[in-house]
């Protein structure tokens, strides 16, 4: 498999569409990285946006069907539905890395309601599958990795990600907090930069071909620190740093290899 290749291209121009700032991390990488981040990324693309095409929550979950039949189907090993995403996907995923793909894609249904979450622990489930899972299904598929430290920074990257989204959630009528009392906010940041020191603790169980993975959390040492710190930041929608400095860190961490 190659960039020559037309489902390749397809999930380059979809991940650069949809996902800026996975395409950077993708282009950030070496080629051959490059050729396991976009099949996955632009699966991730796929599978988050399934709950938000449509308000009809019945073809919503049967988009969301759609994609765990297709990661089953790669676990299983056996014949996989061609499409421009499923079918470069099959050549890079294992088992593991597929069934990590398939609990992503069951919690994203969660996105199709507006129910608040149940608990701290569903709260956590939620954030692990969607952010951690994508991380060490990449990194697996570039080498090896202690599983620990990736889940760690993983969780680390959704939780930034995730309060950079709240505003854009509450618009859009959902309950994206448990607490959204300052200090409960602050807590959760907390929790977040706690887990991204243990990752970083780790940092030599990660082999260097799986670094272009973990740079996925290439920015969320300033949005936890903001979010900590100022609290009120999330529901305003300013935990962004600046452009400059936040591509300028990419760029030194995809050199040194230090994420």
């Amino acid at each position: 498999m190659s960039f020559d290749d037309p489902d390749m291209i397809a999930c380059a121009e979809l991940v650069q569409r949809a996902d800026p700032d996975r395409f950077r991390v993708a282009m950030a990488a070496p080629v051959s990285a490059r050729l396991v981040l976009f099949p996955l990324f632009a699966a991730n693309v796929e599978v988050s946006r399934a709950p938000w095409v449509t308000q009809e929550h019945l073809i919503a979950e049967m988009r969301l069907q759609w994609w765990k039949d297709a990661f089953e189907e790669i676990a299983a090993g056996g014949n996989v539905r061609r499409h421009e995403v499923v079918t470069p996907l099959s050549r890079v995923l294992d088992a593991r890395g597929a069934q990590l793909m398939l609990d992503l894609a069951e919690v994203r249904s969660w996105d199709i309601y507006r129910d608040p979450f149940e608990d701290a622990a569903h709260f956590q489930r939620y954030i692990t599958a969607t952010s951690a899972n994508l991380m060490l299904a990449g990194a697996r598929a570039l080498g090896d990795v202690d599983d620990g430290a990736v889940l760690d920074m993983g969780y680390a990257t959704g939780l930034a990600n995730y309060l950079t989204a709240v505003p854009a959630l509450e618009k859009a009528k959902r309950v994206p907090l448990l607490d959204g009392r300052p200090e409960a906010v602050a807590e959760l940041a907390q929790d977040g930069l706690d887990r991204l020191k243990r990752a970083r603790s780790a940092r030599t169980k990660v082999s260097r071909a799986s670094v272009p993975a973990m740079l996925l959390g290439w920015k969320v040492e300033g949005i936890l620190k903001r979010a900590a710190a100022q609290p009120g930041r999330v529901a305003e929608g300013a935990l962004a740093g600046s452009e400059f400095s936040d591509n300028a860190g990419l760029m030194l961490r995809a050199m040194t290899g230090r994420w």
